[in-house]
């Protein structure tokens, strides 16, 4: 028999068995792997979202958290597991679109090793200024950045943070020099920019706003292509820098291989979650936007999202060892 026959015998004899692990899809419970420490925002979505999807799965959702590695810890674990759909990845920007452009190496391949399921939320950032800084919306401040450069400061969580990049981003699009100033997670971000330490940061809207709603920051802007419906007052960055996004992405992904009716039955699940109004009003009262997708759409996202920061990182010659 030849090469190509036996393929295709193979591949017919292996349609039905796949047919019917998909139909008896869950038959244990899953394990979603959040690639951070419990207790932060990503960690909080995972167990919304975990919660949400037991009933209809028939199966309870384990959150897991593999905290390490700048997000490669948690998604290693997910790409070495069984394709069998039972574990997924909680994806933010850092394993997939982030990380393979930061880092010299990543111990997978961010694209073979997994499966995506579906998009699940983008959460805008805040650009909040202390109130020490003389300018009153972002044009004001990106003409004193000019006319200054190198004194205004920007605060992060961290290398390659969301709040990180989201200044790398500001810098290369308004043509400006901002000095980064890297802390250990925002809470320490927070206590120098309310001190006036720092000049300013991009940062979570959830732990900015509240800050400037109360007066001791200034709030110039949002970091979603448009404004968001938690402070629709606040124009969106874009509107003075079109094409400005730096809203960080989530998503779910399976290990690559999984097999398609899976992936489907997982999708439709996620999906159908994330149309729902009560579900979805959780998500808005925290300042998010559900980002349903099907799988391909997915991936079309996941290629531009890594387009788009590829550039940003180099520009900024930004390099994890």
């Amino acid at each position: 028999m030849s090469l190509t026959r036996r393929a295709l015998l193979g591949a017919s004899l292996a349609l039905p068995a796949l047919a019917a692990r998909a139909q008896g899809f869950p038959d244990r419970p899953l394990r979603l792997i959040v690639p951070y420490a419990a207790g932060g925002s990503a960690d909080a979505s995972a167990r919304m979202l975990a919660e949400a999807m037991a009933a209809p799965l028939g199966q309870p959702v384990v959150v897991e958290n593999r905290p390490g590695g700048g997000a490669t810890i948690g998604a290693q674990a997910v790409a070495r597991a069984a394709p069998d759909g039972l574990t997924l990845l909680y994806g933010t920007p850092a394993p997939q679109i982030i990380n393979p452009h930061l880092m010299r190496s990543v111990p997978y391949d961010p694209v073979r090793d997994f499966a995506p399921v579906s998009g699940y939320k983008r959460a805008p950032n805040l650009l909040a200024i202390h109130p020490s800084v003389p300018a009153r919306s972002l044009a004001e401040l990106i003409a004193l950045a000019k006319a200054r450069p190198g004194t205004l400061t920007f605060a992060s969580s961290g290398v390659g943070s969301s709040s990180h990049l989201a200044g790398e981003m500001l810098k290369f699009m308004a043509q400006i020099d901002i000095t980064h100033v890297p802390y250990r997670g925002t809470s320490a971000a927070l206590t120098d920019l309310l001190g006036g330490t720092v000049s300013m940061a991009l940062d979570t809207l959830s732990i900015l706003l509240p800050q400037a709603q109360g007066g001791k920051l200034r709030a110039l802007g949002v970091t979603t292509p448009q404004r968001s419906a938690k402070a629709p007052a606040l124009p969106a960055i874009a509107e003075t820098l079109p094409g400005f996004d730096a809203a960080p992405f989530n998503y779910i992904a399976a290990t690559g291989g999984t097999p398609a009716p899976i992936v489907a039955k997982l999708n439709q699940v996620i999906v159908a979650i994330l149309r729902r109004p009560d579900f979805v009003a959780r998500m808005e009262a925290l300042g998010e936007e559900a980002t349903p997708s099907t799988p391909e759409e997915l991936v079309a996202t996941l290629r531009a999202e890594s387009a788009r920061w590829k550039q940003v990182i180099e520009a900024a010659g930004i390099r994890v060892e």
